[in-house]
C-alpha cells in the first residue's frame, strides 16, 4: 500500500499515545499527519519530532497571531521542529511576520482563511461585513501578495481562490467529509473527489478516519475517492 501524501489524516486526539497508537493503525494508508493545539499542548511537540524523524511530514495547526515580534520568534522556535507546514492565521501582519520567521528550511507557512465551522452568520456575529466567501477571496489575495507557501480554506471557497491565485498557493482543505458521513462541527464541506475536482492540493481529515473501527481501511478508502476526483 502506498499512501497519498496530498492525504493529511488530523491526529485530534487527547494523548500522545492515543495519537502515536493511531498512526500505528493507520499504517501505510497514510505519511502525513496534522498536529493541533489539544495535541500540542498534551505532549505533541515531541511526537512531531518522531513522526518526522520516521519519515512522516507533519502539519503544525497552530494558527499563530499575535504581535509580530511574538509569530516571528514562534515559528523561528518552530522551524527547528522539521514540520512541513504551519499555520497562521492569514492577517497581512502576521503572515509577513511568520515568513520573517521561518528562516531557509523547508517549513511552509499556510495562511487560515475563514474557519470551516464559521458561516455567514458567525462572521456577521462576530463584526465581519463580508461574508465567507468575500473574505476569503480577500484572504487568498493577501496570502498570495504575502508570498506565502498556502492557504487552508474550505472546500466550497476551492475552485474561485484556485482562479484568483493560480496554480503557485497550495490550497489546503479541511472539512472533507465522505458521502454519508457526519458533518460534526463543519459547516462547509465537501467529498474528497469533489474537493480535489474542485482545486484543492491536500485535504486534511480527521474524525471520518481516527473515529472509524477501521482508520486504516477508512484512510485507504479516501485515498482511492482522491484518486478518481468527481
Amino acid at each position: 500500500m502506498t499512501p497519498d501524501p496530498r492525504l493529511i489524516v488530523a491526529l485530534d486526539l487527547p494523548s500522545v499515545e492515543a495519537a502515536a497508537a493511531m498512526v500505528d493503525r493507520i499504517g501505510p494508508a497514510a505519511s502525513f499527519y496534522k498536529i493541533g493545539l489539544e495535541l500540542a499542548f498534551a505532549g505533541g511537540l515531541d511526537l512531531a519530532r518522531r513522526l518526522v524523524d520516521k519519515g512522516h511530514q507533519v502539519f503544525l495547526d497552530f494558527k499563530l497571531h499575535d504581535i509580530p515580534n511574538t509569530v516571528t520568534r514562534a515559528t523561528a522556535q518552530i522551524a527547528n521542529l522539521g514540520a512541513t507546514f504551519l499555520t497562521v492565521h492569514a492577517y497581512p501582519q502576521t503572515m509577513a511576520a511568520a515568513l520573517a520567521g521561518r528562516g531557509s528550511g523547508g517549513l511552509q507557512i499556510l495562511g487560515v482563511s475563514v474557519l470551516t465551522s464559521a458561516d455567514d452568520q458567525d462572521l456577521a456575529a462576530a463584526g465581519y461585513a463580508e461574508g465567507a466567501a468575500a473574505l476569503v477571496a480577500r484572504r487568498a489575495g493577501q496570502a498570495r501578495d504575502a508570498g506565502l507557501q498556502g492557504l487552508v480554506l474550505s472546500p466550497l471557497e476551492l475552485a474561485r481562490v484556485r482562479s484568483l491565485v493560480g496554480p503557485e498557493l497550495r490550497l489546503v482543505t479541511p472539512g472533507i467529509r465522505p458521502h454519508g458521513s457526519q458533518a460534526d462541527d463543519q459547516k462547509r464541506t465537501l467529498a474528497p473527489g469533489e474537493a480535489i475536482a474542485a482545486g484543492a492540493d491536500y485535504l486534511v481529515v480527521g474524525r471520518p478516519i481516527t473515529g472509524h473501527a477501521d482508520p486504516r481501511a477508512a484512510a485507504a478508502a479516501i485515498a482511492a475517492a482522491m484518486a478518481h476526483p468527481a
